[in-house]
């Protein structure tokens, strides 16, 4: 069996453990039935197509319960569409995040800037430095207006310059660069 699925003894013996397969004995030596051969196959191509263990116990368990083979082929193809969309999806963050490193890398040779315009913080004014101490603790735009003794919309335009100068798209990500750079402390 090791042989015919190029997997080692020792990936046997854990599919045993696991419940997914069964093997009698002659002396020593493992001896699998047929029905054993058949869900080898399904859990190698499970594991090749990168799904748990843990999704294939399941899979494996509703094959067991279908009634009719095409209700079985039903389970299987349905478990391959599900394993199909998770890969579309990591492939989706994969992209985005080369297409991040690709951005920093370029930003980096292109003109030496570092990952804002306010060189380490520099470029904030007090009352910028306050709000962004008060964004990093977790404070709402409407908090923050409270405590800074604004209006709302003055909050808003604040925390909309800080987010610019830190070239982020959001709070949370300036928070990240000012925290990364120092310039405030959570």
């Amino acid at each position: 069996m090791a042989n015919a699925f190029g997997v080692t003894h020792r990936t046997l013996h854990f599919y045993e453990e696991k419940g997914l397969i069964s093997a009698g004995r002659i002396g020593l030596m493992r001896v699998y039935e047929p029905g054993d051969v058949r869900r080898m196959a399904v859990i190698n191509a499970c594991r090749e197509a990168g799904m748990a263990v843990a999704v294939i116990q399941d899979l494996m368990n509703d094959l067991i319960e279908a009634e009719t083979q095409e209700a079985a082929e039903t389970l299987f193809r349905d478990a391959l569409n599900t394993r199909k969309r998770e890969l579309s999806a990591e492939m989706s963050t994969l992209h985005r995040q080369m297409q991040q490193v690709s951005n920093l890398l370029d930003r980096e040779t292109s003109d030496d800037q570092p990952l804002n315009d306010n060189q380490g913080g520099s470029g904030l004014t007090d009352q910028e430095s306050r709000c962004l101490a008060l964004m990093a603790a977790g404070l709402s735009t409407q908090r923050i207006a409270r405590t800074l003794d604004l209006q709302n919309e003055d909050a808003h335009s604040l925390e909309t310059g800080i987010i610019q100068k830190f070239r982020a798209n959001n709070r949370f990500q300036a928070i990240a660069k000012a925290v990364m750079l120092g310039v405030v402390q959570i």
